[in-house]
């Protein structure tokens, strides 16, 4: 008989002795099999028990003792799990299982556990070859205590699986009958990997029969993913069919597509996942579409150079890249070495899911910044020798990226680096032969880490054309130092005053038009003096052994003049073409202060989008510094005030002055942003009383005062504001119950938002 059958009969049972005190119906959770789909129940039986309590300080000592990622499955979760830890019921009554070694004699006063085969065929006189039940339960013990006392028999329990799964590290080398030397080299292991729901499984029985065996830990490392749920969030399942197929999805987007949404998801930070094929779709087209492009682009120039009658393209050696004077070379290498150190960091502690948005910046950086500017370099424009050193630093680059990948893009990192390989004889065949860079190149901060939105002191462009220059300080000038971030924009005419300048013969163009006498001119465009050169750039044409060249045929190249007195660490520069921009790095506090003022609106416009808020949505912004020194921030806070204020609608207020009742719609915690930390909330407009004006006016009587703020604090907000409005600032209340009529006056009895108070009262 099922047992909700006997319900009823129970119920009507109970009612007829008069002992029924409450009936009626609860809808709640209920298990149910997974296979049958029937309801389950559970019944006591008696067990074996593991005196699991006994270990429970050891266990948390030795917990400690453990590195997990995430950390906070450690010391929440599993912590909880292990504090709040009971005796261990090992046994089951089942017949497929291994065997509970355990015989025990019919009045249960004598127990023998066995520890091997050897020890059961000893006191059994039977050879034992299969440890399965059916082999091992006919098998009996004499009593020790004489043959009146009749046999031992095994009991009938099987272990729980989880006993077997917790004895892995030494069950599967046969310890401690074999391998001992073997085990104790390797105990206890170097990291384990399972889903969250193992903190009650595995990771359990893992710390358990260590610790009661061995006194120490079963593992060093640990790495908790959560769980990969259907699109729908339900458990993904065959017979619902609630999830794609895994063979079209890797047909459809590649196998490293998968691992790489699946390494950026929350699934590595022990969180759930509900699995969309759009979010593999974006992994191709945010990671690799832009990495594919980037090695594309450097394919297609390195055979541009041998087209146009130039020798094959071999990388430049590293040794030389690293000497380049071209600021974007210094600053991709920079990036480069950034990013190996950085994988390399995260690797080591177990964080896979840091990599992807770092490796996504540098991509962006790589392709949209790097490439994209260097263009007539990579092109050839600017000469074949600068040609060759920024063609062999995006190779160099792409090498080394697809080095440091290659973990977590097996697949497109291999297919990119046979073809790259082509070039270099050192090459090893695969790529997963290769060594794990290392961040040997020099990491320039100043360049690579300067933060983009602190302000630059000045920016001098460099241009010969004097109505060229007049656009761009003139009428295009507002624009340019909004969208740089520079404080202030300097022309200048002189270009040798920055510039030496250098003429190349473009020998693709006149290779066919010389022929024979392409050396000599080449010899003659090479030994152009600097005002030469300025001169040919104004008229458009000059002429060399007897041949008219144009502006076509010559290329002219400015390398940057460092003014005397400034170091590399004050000023920089970069050109393209005709122009050169040099960028004053020094800092200053006004420029630190800006930046982090920046940095602070970006986070806030960033929780607003977060927390789903529409641009008409009015909120009031508080600000906490989390730093021990607050001076910092505050200073900060006071300089840029009004700079703030105007960026995001509203003051920046201290949390201070919160009020309870204001509503959340946002928080956020940021650290080591431009070197401070702080708390960002975001809050409904709330009211603000001034008790002491409001009592005045019920004659002393608080309590009406705290009924007239109840009654105000319940009415809509909008309405409110705009009865106000209506009023010219006064609105009466005479709806509150033996209450007096009272008028109140904005910004004397009440103020509408904290942040007309607090300026108000700062004010004053």
């Amino acid at each position: 008989m099922f047992v909700s059958f006997i319900l009823m009969p129970f119920f009507i049972y109970v009612q007829l002795k008069g002992r029924l005190v409450k009936s009626g119906t609860i809808t709640h959770p209920y298990p149910f099999c997974p296979r049958s789909k029937t309801p389950l129940i559970y019944r006591a039986v008696p067990s074996w028990f593991i005196r699991v309590e006994q270990l429970k300080e050891k266990l948390l000592e030795n917990n400690k003792q453990t590195y997990w990622v995430p950390d906070f499955v450690k010391e929440k979760r599993f912590h909880n799990w292990l504090e709040n830890a009971r005796d261990w019921a090992v046994s089951r009554s089942r017949f497929w299982g291994t065997p509970l070694p355990v015989w025990i004699s019919e009045d249960g006063e004598e127990i023998v556990v066995m520890d091997s085969i050897e020890k059961l065929e000893k006191l059994s006189g039977v050879k034992v070859f299969d440890l399965h039940r059916h082999y091992i339960d006919h098998i009996t013990i004499p009593s020790s205590r004489g043959p009146q006392f009749g046999v031992l028999r095994r009991i009938d329990d099987v272990f729980d699986c989880w006993f077997e799964s917790g004895s892995m590290p030494y069950a599967y080398i046969h310890y401690p009958f074999e391998n001992v030397e073997l085990f104790e080299r390797n105990f206890p292991g170097n990291f384990v990997a399972e889903g969250l729901d193992q903190t009650r499984g595995w990771f359990y029985t893992l710390m358990v029969l260590s610790t009661a065996l061995f006194g120490k830990p079963a593992f060093q490392n640990l790495i908790c993913n959560g769980l990969v749920l259907a699109d729908d969030g339900k458990k993904m399942s065959k017979s619902l069919k609630n999830y794609p197929s895994p063979m079209e999805v890797i047909d459809q987007y590649g196998a490293d597509a998968v691992r790489l949404y699946l390494i950026n998801s929350p699934v590595v930070r022990a969180e759930p996942l509900r699995f969309k094929k759009e979010g593999v779709y974006g992994v191709v087209k945010d990671v690799f579409l832009p990495w594919y492009n980037a090695y594309r682009f450097l394919v297609q120039n390195a055979k541009r150079l041998e087209v146009e009658g130039f020798a094959s393209f071999v990388p430049v050696d590293q040794a030389t890249l690293q000497k380049s004077s071209n600021v974007l070379d210094q600053w991709i290498n920079s990036a480069t070495q950034s990013l190996v150190y950085f994988v390399r960091q995260e690797m080591n502690g177990y964080r896979l899911y840091t990599v992807v948005p770092y490796l996504l910046k540098f991509l962006d950086n790589l392709t949209n910044i790097y490439v994209r500017c260097n263009r007539k370099r990579l092109k050839g424009r600017t000469g074949e020798e600068d040609c060759r050193v920024a063609l062999s630093t995006l190779y160099n680059v792409l090498l080394v990226s697809c080095k440091a990948m290659a973990p977590l893009t097996p697949f497109f990192t291999e297919v990119l680096y046979q073809n790259m390989r082509k070039v270099s004889n050192a090459a090893e065949e695969s790529i997963h032969h290769c060594s794990f860079p290392e961040a040997e190149g020099k990491r320039d901060e100043r360049i690579e880490r300067s933060p983009l939105k602190t302000p630059l002191r000045e920016m001098v462009i460099v241009h010969p054309d004097a109505d060229f220059l007049d656009d761009i300080a003139g009428k295009l000038k507002e624009y340019v130092l909004e969208e740089l971030n520079v404080r202030s924009l300097v022309p200048c005419d002189d270009t040798l005053k920055y510039a030496l300048l250098r003429a190349e013969p473009d020998f693709s163009v006149l290779g066919k038009r010389l022929g024979k006498h392409m050396g000599i001119v080449a010899k003659e465009v090479k030994a152009m003096s600097q005002e030469s050169i300025l001169a040919f750039e104004k008229s458009g044409e000059v002429t060399l052994s007897g041949h008219c060249l144009k502006l076509t045929d010559i290329k002219v190249i400015r390398d940057f003049k460092r003014p005397d007195g400034t170091t590399e660490n004050d000023v920089d520069a970069t050109g393209d073409g005709d122009v050169l921009v040099i960028l004053d790095l020094r800092p200053d506090e006004s420029l630190y202060d800006s930046g982090v003022a920046r940095e602070i609106i970006n986070r806030i416009q960033k929780l607003r989008k977060k927390s789903a808020l529409e641009p008409t949505d009015l909120v009031e912004v508080y600000f906490d510094s989390l730093d021990q020194d607050k001076a910092v921030s505050q200073r900060i806070l006071h300089s840029q005030e009004q700079y703030i204020r105007d960026a995001i609608g509203s003051p920046l207020l201290p949390l201070s002055v919160m009020p309870s009742h204001a509503v959340l719609v946002g928080e956020e915690s940021f650290h080591g942003i431009s070197g401070i930390s702080f708390d960002i909330k975001l809050a409904r407009p709330a009211l603000v009383f001034n008790s002491d004006a409001i009592v005045a006016l019920y004659s002393g009587n608080s309590e009406f005062t705290r009924y007239l703020q109840t009654y105000l604090l319940s009415r809509d907000y909008a309405n409110l504001k705009t009865e106000f409005q209506q009023g010219n600032g006064k609105i009466t209340v005479d709806c509150i119950e033996n209450m007096p009529a009272v008028s109140l006056v904005l910004r004397e009895h009440v103020y509408l938002t904290v942040g007309d108070y607090f300026c108000r009262t700062n004010s004053e």
